[in-house]
């Protein structure tokens, strides 16, 4: 038995991003990689077990970081995790794989993956309201084992307010941090994406 029952994530080769433009860190480029990434020609769906250990593959993961004005929400990644090499790191990013459940028909793709995004940010938050998002960047750290399996893009969401409460215990301490928190005492342990994120807040 898989230890992920069975579950089936997004991919896309990793060829296809070297193809691209390979890149370390955070890029701002959105609109060079998205519609590729997304195209269904050049992404299915492969069994997750099988793809968080062969980096011929990138899993497509939606990371989505919450602010109102100057504060943005944080949290601990707790021991429920889906993903225990994150265990205990500080986070800024809500979000996940995108699933054969979020299937939708349309032949650029965009309606399966925002489909994928909507659903985890309902399992793992509540909000007051929908709040507005945008695209602003992608990440790619090939430094560690997780990271050279999974492509991030982050979502920027604009709240009205300071509410959120955690769905998922995984999200342990859920809370809203100020840039200069985030710049300062918890930046060291932040887990590279969010660090990258913090990296380039003013660039949102």
């Amino acid at each position: 038995m898989s230890k992920y029952d069975g579950e089936e994530v997004l991919v896309f080769p990793r060829s296809l991003l070297d193809d691209l433009g390979a890149f370390q860190g955070l890029t701002t480029e959105t609109e060079h990689y998205i519609p590729t990434l997304l195209d269904p020609s050049n992404n299915f769906f492969m069994d997750r077990e099988a793809a968080e250990d062969d980096p011929g593959f990138k899993q497509i993961i939606p990371y989505s970081i919450f602010r109102f004005g100057n504060h943005y929400l944080h949290y601990v990644r707790g021991k429920s995790g889906g993903e225990s090499r994150l265990h205990a790191q500080g986070s800024l990013g809500i979000g996940g794989h995108i699933n054969p459940v979020d299937e939708r028909s349309d032949p650029l793709g965009h309606a399966t993956y925002i489909a994928g995004v909507a659903r985890e940010i309902d399992e793992e938050i509540a909000l007051p309201a929908r709040p507005q998002q945008k695209i602003v960047a992608l990440l790619n750290d090939d430094s560690n084992p997780v990271g050279r399996v999974h492509l991030g893009v982050v979502h920027l969401f604009e709240l009205e307010s300071m509410e959120a409460q955690a769905r998922e215990d995984a999200l342990s301490d859920l809370q809203f941090k100020s840039t200069e928190e985030l710049q300062g005492p918890l930046y060291d342990l932040l887990e590279s994406w969010s660090r990258f994120c913090v990296d380039a807040l003013d660039k949102f």
